[in-house]
């Protein structure tokens, strides 16, 4: 046996002695001092840089338009969304199929599921929240211009702050419930990349969907991560420069000899407010009614991610109840 096999069996075993006398709340405690234990020493911390690193590349890449325009905005909050969705895959893919034979044998020496769920549910909190803080200070760090107003708490930050935490955790809790499903690291890892690809495929956000494939999108964290992000990014009162853009390409085009759209660009740019103008109304054909900046909205998308999270974490339990019944 390895030393790292030594240290995470050491770090696994409970006393069986003292469950059998220990009721669910005192078993938490002893699983949570177990998972904080494995923050050290199996180096969990990693996942702290790991967030720093990602959310630095998307600053770098859609930074500049975030929150600024209406295709920056929706590109930006995808990319945040997947930001949150990556970091909770990755954060308890394993966690579970990992030592499922020490569950079996623990949970027939008098361990509580509930409380091993539990346990892992708030030491996963606090990952996403130490995840969620890490990315904010990097949105800080880059000069991130954050949306002005807030629909919610009365500040900006906290609110953009529990819509990444609740997306990143509620990804992490739909990881945990496949990691009781599963009975190895291997197949985990092998599911991951399909549901990471549903995720970001039916999130309603770039791909155009409709009949039963749109009914889809409710089912995914990434659609009420991005919602969310787009109501508080004021998506809908935002200027569209995509097309403007598009349209200069053509200033140099000549028709016998002349070249009539410089001129016209050339009298939008030289009236007041012309060019502004131009992109707000382009922005008005392309709202979105489901990205009003309203807190209904929001609430209604945190909501859903709540949701999610607690059904993952019942259908957590539900698995491993009948992991005594595992002959594999």
């Amino acid at each position: 046996m390895s030393k790292n096999e030594k240290k995470e069996m050491y770090a696994a075993e409970v006393d069986k002695t003292q469950l059998k006398h220990q009721g669910r709340l005192a078993q938490t405690g002893v699983y949570l001092g177990k998972l904080f234990r494995m923050f050290i020493f199996q180096s969990d911390w990693k996942v702290f840089p790991m967030a720093a690193v990602i959310a630095g590349l998307v600053c770098y890449v859609v930074g500049e338009s975030l929150f600024k325009t209406m295709e920056g905005t929706l590109l930006g909050s995808f990319a945040v969304s997947c930001i949150c969705i990556w970091n909770g895959f990755f954060n308890s893919i394993q966690v579970i199929c990992r030592e499922r034979p020490i569950i079996k044998r623990e949970h027939r020496s008098g361990m509580h599921i509930t409380s091993y769920v539990l346990a892992h549910m708030i030491y996963q909190a606090c990952l996403c929240l130490g995840q969620t803080l890490v990315t904010l200070y990097i949105f800080k760090l880059m000069k991130i211009q954050f949306p002005a107003g807030s629909l919610i708490s009365g500040s900006v930050t906290l609110d953009l702050a529990i819509t990444i935490f609740l997306t990143t955790y509620a990804a992490d809790m739909m990881s945990l419930m496949i990691s009781s499903f599963v009975r190895s690291t291997t197949t985990a890892m092998t599911v991951m990349p399909f549901l990471l690809i549903f995720q970001l495929v039916f999130s309603g956000g770039f791909f155009s969907l409709s009949g039963a494939a749109l009914k889809l999108t409710d089912f995914t964290v990434a659609k009420w991560g991005l919602t969310a992000l787009c109501s508080q990014g004021h998506y809908n009162e935002l200027p569209m420069v995509s097309i403007w853009n598009n349209l200069k390409k053509l200033n140099s085009v000549e028709i016998d000899g002349e070249q009539p759209l410089h001129e016209v660009f050339y009298m939008i740019e030289q009236t007041e407010g012309g060019r502004e103008e131009i992109m707000l109304k382009c922005a008005e054909y392309n709202q979105k009614p489901e990205y009003d900046s309203e807190p209904e909205t929001v609430l209604m998308c945190w909501s859903r991610l709540s949701f999610f999270i607690v059904i993952f974490a019942c259908l957590s339990v539900a698995s491993l109840e009948y992991v005594d019944r595992d002959k594999r």
